[in-house]
């Protein structure tokens, strides 16, 4: 059986996804507070494995699993809850390729091809990131014109793209 993911409301194989590299299919989350709209602050958190490595929630998409489940699953095992509201998704996939420095640990993949949500959080829920399998030391929320001082650079491209669609939306 052929490995494949869940497109929107389509199931594409993996090989489709980009036939000159090997992406690793992947969901990340733009997780705004509880007390968005009225206060737009968006969650950055810090790898515990790369220095100054600051990004939002993401992780890869299982083996028959839809990007909505792995977005919840990821978002359960990053910072503690899926405790959210989802509130758009970006229309497309996006990829990135890794540096050289972190391609060697994500072998046989050359990147990550993402699908992106904005997410609110609930107003119950308690985040913490000290999860079974711990990937940040901190974290923060910050203004949207706060996060290029803090995203890693080989990131900041895709982020930008998926903001810029997120503000001319008007949901940021």
């Amino acid at each position: 059986m052929e490995d494949k993911i869940q497109k929107n409301d389509d199931v594409i194989p993996l090989k489709n996804i980009n036939k000159k590299k090997n992406y690793r299919p992947n969901v990340a989350a733009i997780v705004l507070s509880s007390s968005y709209p009225a206060n737009c602050e968006i969650f950055i958190a810090s790898r515990i494995d790369v220095e100054d490595a600051w990004q939002f929630p993401q992780g890869g998409i299982d083996k028959g699993e839809t990007p909505k489940e792995a977005l919840r699953r990821e978002l359960e095992e990053e910072i503690g809850t899926n405790d959210i509201e989802i509130i758009a998704e970006f229309p497309e996939w996006v990829s990135y390729d890794f540096p050289p420095a972190v391609a060697s640990r994500m072998a046989p993949y050359d990147g990550q091809t993402q699908k992106y949500f904005l997410v609110k959080l609930k107003k119950s829920a308690k985040i913490n990131i000290e999860t079974e399998i711990p990937e940040f030391s901190q974290f923060r929320f910050v203004k949207t014109e706060e996060l290029h001082d803090y995203i890693t650079f080989f990131k900041r491209t895709v982020y930008k793209k998926v903001l810029k669609y997120f503000k001319q939306e008007g949901y940021i």
